[in-house]
Formats: C-alpha cells, structure tokens, sequence
C-alpha cells in the first residue's frame, strides 16, 4: 500500500453539521475528465477525494485506500482536494477531440461538501463547462449548491442536458441524521430543489440508495415521490442499496448498531458478500417505483428523457432510472 499523500499547510476545517474537524490535503490532478465504464454516462468529473457528509454506505470509501488512507474515519475526514482540476478541465475541454459529451459531476464524493464553500473548485469548474457550453449531470446532498444556482441555470440554457440531482435518501431526519451524519437535513436538501427549479435550473432528486428494510417501503417511497414533486422535481430517479468493499464493513457495522434485527434480511438479499442486491429485490423495487410515478405529476419533461444516454443504447428512459447518477 503506499504511503499517504503529505499533507500541506491547509488550515483544518469545521465541519458545519456534525462539528468534526477534518483535514484538506491537496494532490494533483493526473486527469480531470475520466472514463466511465458499466455506468449510464461515459465520463466523469471529481475535484475531491474523501467526504465529510461520513455517509454509511458510499460506494467511494474505497478509493481512499489506493492513496495509503483508510475507509472509514479517515474517508470522512481526509479531504483529498484537487486544486488545479478546474485548470485542467478547460485544457481538455478545448481539446479539438473533445466532442462536448455529457459528464457526470459528483459520482464519486460529493462536489459541493462543506470544504468546497471556502475552496469552490466546483464553481470554477463549472464556470468552465459554461464557458465550453458542455452539459453536465450533477448529484449533491449539500444545500450549498444553491449558491451556484444562477450559474447552473445559465449552463442548462447553454448546454441541453444538463440536470442536477439532489440526493434524498429518507425522510426521517433521525435515521438521515444517523446514516449519513454531516449531510444536510433531508428538509433542506427538498429546499434546494425547490430553490434550483425556481432558478431554472433542471433538478431532479435522487432517492439512492433505497435501503432494505428501512427505507424500502411503498409508502415511504410514495411520500419522498410526492415531496419531491411537490418541490419542483422535474423527476426522481431510484437505486437500491450497492455494498461495494470498503463500504460494506462500515454499513454493516453501522447496522447492527442501529437496528441488528435486519442482519439476517443483508445476509439473505446480499448473499455471500455480493455488492448488488438480489435480483428479485431489484425487480420489485422497480415495479414499485414504476407504479407509484404513474400516479405523480411532474412539472415538465422527465430529466432522464431529456438527458438520455450517451451510449446511444435506445433503452427506454424508466428503466435508465433505476441506475441515472448512482
């Protein structure tokens, strides 16, 4: 394993929601734009490492063992913080290659954690994207997305595609509060959608990851769809929970803290350490999602019909959904 990037003089930051202090660490940025595969966008773009929003089940913690750190504290409170991305976005944007295809913002840690309010790589980068009319697909948890809204609305005029979506996991605060501890209330992630859509800016919410057993159930599906409506979603799109290495001891240690009778539910729906969740689950789920939309009105053109897949697949935009941004 190698040793951890050294890390500069960066003052440490408090964290605003759980009042942890985490460590920015920078580190270059070898790529800005990266490929994609197996995933419904070709490419991606993450200006950090590590996340303080501390979420139980991310399927990034990973990562942070190929830089010699952990994936459990330290993920949540070593930021890894590319400072030149946003440079070297706009050298590779303007390559005469580039074909100004959609990219993915956020799919490994979030983009607009609480460091990006003092070091707004995000901003920049997306100052570039308006600059090079390039549509992205952006997913947050944070509020803090609303301080880019203007800007965001001004990318989606001039690059067609373009959606950002706000993450939702639950609306039970206490369980929010419990599984994803330094992301903002689920409350206040429906009144940044709200603030985005008056903005003009396409946003939809993500209900990712469903979580068996405690988030799964028709009616709290139902209620976060209509929520989401009610605020001015132009769609929702679900993805039940993905155990990936790194994450699954944190998540399950997590569990039988927090509620251990539904052990034997993991052992049986993620069988042998499988990362997908069984195929029957995933087949219910969908139909369940499929039934509750079709009696929700949504302002608008869904944003996954609107921003289909790059890959030029031709499949049918409901079943994009339940893999669109996770």
């Amino acid at each position: 394993m190698s040793a951890p990037v050294q890390a500069a003089a960066v003052r440490p930051a408090r964290h605003p929601w759980s009042h942890r202090r985490i460590q920015v660490v920078p580190m270059p940025t070898v790529r800005a734009i990266n490929p994609v595969r197996g995933m419904p966008f070709r490419w991606s773009f993450n200006p950090y490492r590590g996340c303080s929003h501390a979420c139980r089940y991310c399927y990034a913690r990973r990562t942070h063992e190929y830089l010699g750190y952990n994936a459990g504290d330290d993920f949540d409170r070593v930021i890894l913080a590319k400072l030149d991305a946003p440079e070297r976005l706009r050298a590779e944007l303007s390559q005469p290659s580039w074909r100004r295809d959609r990219i993915a913002v956020g799919t490994a840690t979030d983009p607009y954690q609480p460091v990006e309010g003092r070091l707004r790589l995000t901003r920049r980068a997306i100052e570039v994207f308006v600059e090079r009319a390039n549509p992205i697909s952006l997913v947050t948890k944070s509020t803090l997305v609303m301080r880019d809204r203007d800007l965001l609305a001004l990318l989606s005029r001039r690059a067609p595609g373009t959606v950002v979506w706000v993450s939702v996991t639950t609306l039970d605060r206490s369980l929010a509060r419990s599984v994803e501890p330094g992301a903002p209330p689920p409350h206040q992630r429906l009144r940044a959608v709200r603030e985005l859509a008056r903005a003009g800016v396409p946003a939809g919410v993500l209900i990712a990851p469903v979580l068996p057993g405690l988030t799964d159930s028709e009616q709290q599906i139902e209620e976060l769809v209509r929520v989401a409506a009610e605020a001015g979603a132009c769609d929702v799109a679900v993805h039940p929970l993905r155990l990936c290495e790194g994450a699954r001891d944190v998540y399950r240690a997590w569990l039988l803290g927090y509620v251990p009778r539904l052990e034997h539910l993991y052992d049986r729906l993620y069988p042998g350490g499988s990362v997908n969740v069984a195929a029957s689950y995933h087949a219910s789920l969908s139909e369940t999602v499929t039934r509750v939309k079709r009696a929700i009105a949504f302002p608008g053109e869904p944003a996954a019909e609107r921003a289909n897949d790059e890959r030029g697949s031709g499949a049918p935009a409901r079943a994009v959904q339940l893999t669109l941004g996770w």
